[in-house]
């Protein structure tokens, strides 16, 4: 009997994860590096790596190793950052190595003039 309900049930409770799984959200993990060169505008270069619904876990694990990586500590100024897109991105945690913040008052200084 106990063999006969588990071959009905786990069909059926794959069938659930997989719906629930299409309501998740998606990950993404963003590494933006800034390169400054005297006399030229600011460049940056972002690299995404994107994850699956339902991979929460893993992406977090992922920011983890890119912001604890000694490579990315000395390639400042370099942007890290974890969003969870859902209907819109939103960054869910954000780390920055060297002068991020001033580079994009600058950059969006000069934009403006």
């Amino acid at each position: 009997m106990k063999t006969k309900l588990k071959t009905v049930f786990t069909p059926l409770q794959a069938f659930g994860k997989s719906i629930a799984r299409q309501f998740q959200p998606k990950y993404e993990v963003v590494c933006t590096t800034y390169q400054v060169i005297p006399g030229l505008p600011i460049s940056k270069n972002e690299q995404k790596h994107s994850f699956d619904r339902g991979t929460g876990i893993q992406a977090k694990e992922f920011y983890t190793k890119v912001v604890t990586s000694d490579m990315t500590k000395t390639m400042a100024p370099v942007e890290v950052r974890l969003r969870k897109i859902y209907l819109k991105g939103k960054t869910v945690e954000q780390a920055e190595f060297g002068p991020v913040q001033h580079l994009k008052t600058l950059s969006t200084t000069k934009k403006k003039k």
